[in-house]
C-alpha cells in the first residue's frame, strides 16, 4: 500500500514567476512621451538622466551597453561626436549610431557638469563598489520616467527606448533590413517579433532622417 506523506519543507503551491507582472514585449515611447521627459528633465535640470535618456533612443543599445559606454566613445575632446561605433556585449558585434544635436549638448554638458575623464565611464556608478551606472538601476530611471509622465511603469523598461527610434524607421518605410541594421541583429527573422510586434502603439508621422529632435 503507498502511503503519501507531506513534507512541511516543500510549498504545497508555488505562485508562477509572472503573476501579477505584465510580460512580453515593451511598448516604444511616443514622440509627444518624449518631448514630455525631456521638458521635465529639462525643468528640474537632471543633467545625468537627460543625457542618458537622449543617448538610449539615439544609440538604440541594450542596456548593457548603454551603462559601459566610455567617455571617450562619445566625445572628442571637449565636443560630443556625430557618429558612434562601439562593440555590443551581446553579439560582440560593432553598430554605429548617430548622436543629434540635441543628445551631443545634453552629453556635452553632462561631461562638464560631472568633469568626466576621458577614460572613464560615461555614466559612473553613485554605489562606491560600482564603477558605472547598473542595468538594474538604469531600468528604475526608465520606470521613473514613465510614471513622470503618467504612464504605467510596469509597462515599460529599458528595451522601450531601444525600440524607440527602430519602430519610427519600420513605420517610415516598412524596411526589416534597416532596422536590423540599426539595432545590430545577426538575425533577420528576430526583428519583427521582438520589436515590431507593438510599433502600432506609436503615432509618428514624420520625423525626416530618423531624428527625435522635430527637425
Amino acid at each position: 500500500m503507498l502511503l503519501i506523506t507531506h513534507n512541511p519543507q516543500i510549498p504545497a503551491h508555488r505562485d508562477p514567476w509572472n503573476k501579477g507582472k505584465l510580460v512580453g514585449p515593451k511598448p516604444p515611447f511616443k514622440l509627444q512621451e518624449i518631448w514630455a521627459i525631456r521638458i521635465r528633465l529639462e525643468i528640474e535640470h537632471r543633467t545625468r538622466e537627460l543625457a542618458l535618456f537622449n543617448l538610449a533612443i539615439d544609440s538604440k543599445l541594450r542596456g548593457c551597453d548603454l551603462v559601459r559606454l566610455k567617455v571617450s566613445d562619445v566625445m572628442h575632446g571637449h565636443h560630443a561626436v556625430s557618429r558612434a561605433m562601439v562593440v555590443q556585449h551581446k553579439t560582440q558585434r560593432p553598430v554605429r549610431f548617430e548622436l543629434t544635436e540635441q543628445t551631443r549638448d545634453a552629453v556635452e554638458e553632462w561631461v562638464a557638469y560631472a568633469a568626466l575623464a576621458s577614460d572613464g565611464y560615461l555614466f559612473p556608478s553613485r554605489v562606491t563598489d560600482s564603477p558605472h551606472l547598473s542595468t538594474r538601476q538604469y531600468a528604475r530611471l526608465v520606470k521613473g520616467w514613465a510614471s513622470m509622465i503618467g504612464r504605467n511603469p510596469k509597462e515599460y523598461g529599458t528595451h522601450s527606448l531601444r525600440r524607440t527610434k527602430a519602430t519610427l524607421v519600420y513605420r517610415r518605410t516598412k524596411n526589416l533590413r534597416a532596422v536590423q541594421l540599426l539595432l545590430g541583429h545577426t538575425k533577420l527573422d528576430y526583428v519583427p517579433r521582438r520589436t515590431m510586434s507593438r510599433c502600432g502603439r506609436s503615432s509618428w508621422t514624420s520625423v525626416p532622417g530618423c531624428d527625435l529632435n522635430g527637425t
